[in-house]
């Protein structure tokens, strides 16, 4: 009887080994991997809990500010008060930066007025925005066609709108909702309105409730100028209407008819401009290490002068 090779039995035997210490390390790693893995997903989500204490510590503090500065100052709103002084940034515990500011959202052209209390289309409000756009380098057609965005009948407005007709045919086919909007970017769902266009308008415009007055001490020399008509360049000179803001409210209402009565009228409507403001933008970040978190948080402060936050996101408008 002849026995087995002796050496092609030390092969199997090696390969053997070779195959399980393999597969050993595979293993190994597998978990080690899951583990690290495991380890860096609760990091993370302890670090985002931590960030949104601090986002909400900012608004806190914003809502002080915005206190402090009413009750100084309970009839006019404007970029010298403290509100307007941003914060940070600063280590609020160790391992974590907070910096966070406020920006006044009725500083801009609210394009939930370019409708009516009715839900029509607004004459004068989309003068305005024309206007604006024109100053922008945009072209004014597209004031008729957000109008049509968010007015509550289905009848473009003449000659520029577009209602279901110009979203069906698109692809995929959509309808425009014909609903006030709550972020200015839904412009961006307008065909062919494009980034570009975006990025030149989106300082200038936001979205709130229809009827909300534009603060004149806040907004853009552009802005107050769209007020006027077609062409006034009134506030053009930036640095100018800086310092007049430096200590005051400027310019106040009886400035602002004065301006353009010797200037041939206003197109804005009375009741949809004033020199105080509650809608505010608060803008926080949070460095915990080498990771940034962003909040965006708007803030409606109410008629005993409480603020608090009625919408956040993480992304900007």
């Amino acid at each position: 009887m002849s026995g087995a090779n002796p050496r092609r039995q030390r092969g199997v035997a090696l390969l053997t080994a070779i195959l399980l210490v393999a597969l050993g390390t595979m293993l190994a790693a597998a978990m080690a991997y899951r583990n690290a893995m495991t380890a860096r997903r609760g990091i993370a989500t302890f670090a985002f809990d931590q960030s949104l204490e601090a986002t909400q510590a900012a608004e806190a503090i914003a809502a002080y500010a915005l206190r402090a500065s009413r009750q100084s100052d309970p009839n006019n709103v404007y970029p010298a008060q403290p509100w307007a002084t941003p914060y940070g940034p600063v280590d609020i515990v160790p391992g974590i930066n907070l910096q966070a500011w406020l920006t006044d959202e009725q500083g801009r052209f609210n394009l939930n007025n370019l409708v009516t209390a009715a839900g029509a289309t607004d004459p004068q409000a989309v003068a305005v925005f024309q206007n604006l756009l024109t100053a922008l380098g945009l072209e004014p057609a597209w004031a008729q066609k957000i109008a049509d965005w968010i007015d509550t009948d289905t009848q473009p407005n003449v000659p520029d709108g577009a209602e279901d007709s110009v979203y069906l045919s698109q692809t995929p086919p959509y309808r425009p909702p014909n609903l006030l909007i709550t972020s200015a970017s839904e412009v961006l769902a307008l065909p062919g309105f494009g980034r570009d266009r975006w990025m030149r308008l989106a300082p200038y415009v936001t979205a709130l409730p229809r009827g909300t007055a534009l603060n004149l001490c806040s907004a853009p020399g552009v802005v107050l100028d769209a007020l006027g008509p077609a062409g006034t360049t009134n506030f053009s000179d930036v640095a100018a209407l800086a310092r007049n803001r430096q200590q005051k409210c400027f310019p106040q209402k009886a400035d602002f008819d004065a301006i353009f009565n010797g200037d041939k009228g206003q197109v804005y409507a009375d009741s949809l401009v004033g020199t105080a403001s509650s809608w505010f933008r608060l803008t926080t970040i949070v460095t915990i290490g080498t990771t940034q978190f962003a909040l965006y948080s708007l803030m409606h402060q109410e008629n005993d002068l409480r603020a608090r936050p009625v919408q956040r996101s993480f992304t900007t408008d």
